[in-house]
């Protein structure tokens, strides 16, 4: 669905996308994550025509891009740096104002359509009230409808959930997990790697430009060979597991041992209270900080 080979963006000395060879498959939902900074609006940018490449090759849907962006784009949606929307009008009329640049031929099953796109986001009861009046979480879930209007074959998302609370999270998680189960593919770009890992089952880095992982989530998140330990007695465990124990904490420890069993019968006969044994597994969080090196975005005193 998504193939570049040696995709490359310059902006004069600064190389923002250096060399990506990003693979989507169809029915993938798709993680694409990195520090600010690293180039994923960038890329998405490319992906889409918005912005032309220095060089490289884009795919989409098997087309090349931007040569056949119009064959491509009405069968892609895509949210992008933000919804955006006319102020003074209402959520139906913009949806109304975006289906009609779009191919011939639909305009009899707009008013449906829209309806159901609006239903889909939570939007279904909206009045007629102008965007300007939306809380930001209604923008949001605004421009998702938008890019819902045509059933896209892939859905291509910057931070869909900006904006919404808890429940609205679920419920676009939802949403799109519904959409993938039904054919859509999904490329998302979030930085709520929580989020990620309940919702894509393949993911890729980005750190300075370069795509640093690229791999399906759970082979990136198989056991570690360690064992996890919760206790509140920390300390007689270590007496017990003298040599054995690589961290500790107020009331955790990781511990090579090759057999689970077994050492709950020595930390349970030692007396120690075990609130839980299991394999240690990378988090998405391990993952991205060991793969990056650009650092955050904070500024120091100096």
């Amino acid at each position: 669905m998504i193939r570049t080979r040696g995709l490359t963006k310059r902006y004069g000395a600064v190389l923002a996308v250096d060399d990506l060879d990003l693979d989507v498959a169809e029915g993938d939902v798709y993680g694409f994550l990195g520090p600010n900074g690293s180039g994923k609006t960038t890329t998405v940018r490319m992906l889409l025509g918005l912005v032309l490449a220095t060089s490289g090759e884009i795919e989409l849907l098997g087309r090349q891009m931007p040569a056949d962006a119009g064959e491509v784009l009405p069968q892609v949606g895509a949210l992008v740096e933000g919804p955006a929307a006319y102020p003074g009008i209402s959520g139906r009329a913009n949806l109304a104002l975006v289906d009609a640049i779009g191919p011939k031929g639909l305009r009899a099953s707009r008013a449906g359509r829209i309806d159901d796109a609006l239903d889909a986001v939570g939007l279904g009861g909206v009045d007629g009230r102008p965007v300007r009046t939306y809380s930001l979480g209604m923008r949001q879930r605004l421009g998702l409808a938008a890019a819902l209007l045509r059933t896209p074959r892939l859905l291509v998302l910057d931070e869909p959930t900006n904006g919404l609370d808890p429940q609205g999270i679920r419920e676009i998680r939802d949403l799109l997990l519904g959409l993938n189960d039904r054919g859509t593919t999904v490329f998302l770009s979030s930085h709520l790697l929580a989020e990620v890992e309940q919702l894509c089952d393949r993911v890729g880095v980005l750190d300075r430009g370069r795509l640093v992982v690229q791999e399906r989530l759970d082979l990136l998140q198989q056991p570690t060979g360690r064992l996890e330990v919760r206790t509140l007695d920390v300390g007689r465990a270590r007496a017990l597991l003298d040599g054995q124990v690589e961290h500790a904490d107020a009331e955790r420890l990781l511990i090579r041992h090759p057999d689970a069993a077994a050492l709950n019968a020595l930390l349970v006969g030692g007396g120690v209270r075990v609130e839980l044994l299991a394999p240690e597994r990378r988090t998405l969080e391990d993952v991205v900080l060991e793969a990056t090196q650009a650092g955050s975005d904070r500024v120091a005193r100096p």
